[in-house]
């Protein structure tokens, strides 16, 4: 077992000797769009102004670094500081007090680290063209919910229960494409609610995690 675990590393330490290793910088815009939500697209639900207005308050920024194994195959780990701000109004009916209508404020603050695996679909002397999937971890840093009662009844709000997730694991899929030495990616996580929101047994809304992220990356070596 020892024999084949030295061959083993061995033969790992020979293969990043010989893949090429690239460092970076990137920054990016978390959408609010989702597969769930895609249709806001076609009736305006969805459009620039949503995309300006969310700009400052859903964003991206880190370092990853490559690692190129021959001609097609890499492999990109990255580390990422991620806030996602949100405001909206949730409505339901309490047994006591009635309708109530709340307005929701989350803040969400995480880092995250997906660990990708990619494949270069067209490779060109100044530019090429990849896809890539690979898991995603994502570790709560100082993430928040708080409710202000827009209108309804006598309703308690030390009723509603919050619970925000300390780390979660996820998948992230997604394309990008190389220019010289900028690397803009798009991408899908596929990861579930940070944190949820009850009131009893029942839900209230939950932001969604499944979302669209663009990034753009530069490669300082």
């Amino acid at each position: 077992m020892k024999k084949i675990l030295i061959v083993a590393v061995l033969l790992l330490s020979f293969s990043f000797a010989k893949a090429q290793l690239n460092f970076g910088i990137k920054a990016g815009y978390n959408s609010s769009l989702s597969l769930s939500n895609a249709s806001s697209l076609t009736n305006g639900g969805y459009d620039l102004k949503s995309v300006q207005a969310e700009i400052w308050n859903n964003f991206h920024a880190g370092f990853f670094a490559r690692v190129g194994f021959g001609n097609m195959i890499y492999f990109q780990p990255e580390l990422l500081y991620s806030i996602q701000k949100r405001n909206y109004q949730v409505s339901f009916e309490d047994a006591v007090a009635g309708n109530i209508t709340l307005d929701k404020f989350a803040n969400i603050s995480t880092v995250d680290v997906p660990l990708l695996v990619g494949v270069k679909l067209l490779d060109l002397k100044v530019a090429n063209v990849r896809a890539f999937a690979g898991p995603k971890l994502r570790f709560n840093n100082g993430s928040s919910l708080e409710f202000d009662k827009v209108s309804g009844g006598n309703f308690n709000m030390s009723t509603i229960k919050k619970d925000i997730k300390d780390a979660q694991l996820g998948l992230e899929i997604g394309a990008g494409i190389d220019v010289l030495m900028l690397a803009l990616d798009v991408r899908y996580n596929l990861i579930g609610d940070m944190y949820t929101t009850k009131i009893g047994d029942v839900n209230l809304q939950n932001l969604p995690s499944n979302t669209f992220v663009i990034s753009l990356g530069w490669k300082i070596f």
